[in-house]
């Protein structure tokens, strides 16, 4: 049986006819950039995500750095970001010329500590970034009590976690300004790159939308030195056709991932994804951790199953952060994550044999 770590088929099986026509539609608009399309989907993301504005830009990556662009953070500020996250997380803190400082996720969640916030923050930290990794929400009532005492700022990345509650609700619609990624593996996905800005502050609002259009608010007039990071029109039409079913998605992998605990629950020799209480999770990826990671990889491999690996480098021993000084040990837990963690597949479509026999081979390497 060949099982490949993502597929495609069964969701765009179930909207083809539709995104079919809603391109057809853009393409009969002649409005390409900014158009209807982009405003109607804004406006639904804005109403799913229970925020007041939806600001849609190119990528998940642009809308980390416009974020804190709209906060004003740059050179002399620290950010403070999770050690075990994608790169994009710290890159977005790196392209406004603010220090990044990496604080250490909880080893049973993966996501950042609350516990370990407040030690490190300083007088010259401006904001946290809280990552909902692999899906699960973060802690947030914790984070934004400390944000809040501190006067800080929190922009969450939401780039895996479309669809997440912590104690009911969404993730995304908790700090300042926040940030998502419609990449087209990701829980609610594009066909291409896509991302956006929620926020109930219509000022940040404004401000990103200027941002992310060259700094102008009417054309050929330009206030800021801003960026060109549009959501496209097809995107946003393709968008607004899957939206609708993400809360099915999402349980389809909540309950593949119920199929999976019940398949590897007595093998002692891995360890399952925990859920902080309060959290959700929807599963964008379902990782379990093992110190025969590389080998059971290789086996699962051999046997037609396809996994990959969130992440096998921490962004701190990564040769683009070099520069910043930090060696082998400094985080230990980010460390041993990406030492241990495994993914497999997750996402609607797969089948309840195919998650069998996923089990029946990990079971049987063991």
């Amino acid at each position: 049986m060949q099982i490949p770590f993502f597929s495609f088929k069964a969701q765009n099986r179930q909207v083809k006819q539709q995104v079919m026509q809603a391109m057809e539609e853009v393409f009969d608009s002649e409005w390409y950039v900014l158009g209807k399309a982009v405003k109607d989907f804004e406006a639904a993301y804005a109403t799913f995500n229970q925020t007041k504005f939806c600001i849609g830009v190119s990528n998940g990556l642009d809308a980390l750095h416009i974020a804190l662009k709209t906060l004003e953070i740059g050179p002399g500020d620290e950010v403070i970001v999770p050690s075990n996250t994608y790169i994009a997380t710290w890159l977005a803190v790196s392209y406004t010329g603010a220090k990044i400082v990496p604080v250490e996720p909880n080893p049973e969640t993966y996501n950042l500590d609350p516990a370990k916030l407040e030690a490190a923050i300083t007088p010259q930290t401006k904001a946290i970034i809280p990552v909902h990794l692999y899906g699960q929400a973060c802690e947030m009532d914790a984070i934004m009590a400390l944000a809040r005492k501190h006067n800080l700022f929190v922009v969450e990345d939401n780039a895996q976690a479309q669809g997440a509650t912590f104690q009911g609700k969404l993730t995304g619609s908790f700090g300042d300004i926040n940030a998502t990624s419609f990449y087209p593996s990701k829980n609610l996905g594009a066909l291409g790159d896509a991302g956006a800005l929620t926020t109930d502050y219509a000022l940040l609002a404004e401000k990103a939308q200027v941002l992310r259009n060259y700094g102008s608010r009417e054309k050929y007039y330009n206030e800021v030195i801003g960026f060109n990071s549009r959501l496209d029109e097809l995107q946003a039409a393709i968008l607004k056709v899957k939206l609708p079913l993400l809360e099915n998605w999402n349980a389809e992998r909540i309950r593949i991932s119920e199929l999976y605990r019940y398949f590897l629950k007595d093998i002692e020799e891995i360890i399952l994804p925990k859920t902080a209480e309060g959290a959700s999770h929807v599963y964008h990826q379902f990782v379990i951790r093992t110190s025969y990671r590389n080998d059971l990889k290789t086996h699962l491999a051999k046997n037609g199953v396809d996994t990959l690996i969130h992440y096998p480098v921490p962004p701190h021993l990564q040769e683009a952060y070099k520069y910043l000084g930090f060696k082998k040990g400094d985080f230990p837990v980010a460390e041993e994550l990406a030492n241990t963690s495994l993914s497999l597949p997750i996402y609607p479509g797969l089948r309840e044999e195919q998650v069998a026999f996923i089990g029946k081979l990990i079971s049987g390497y063991f």
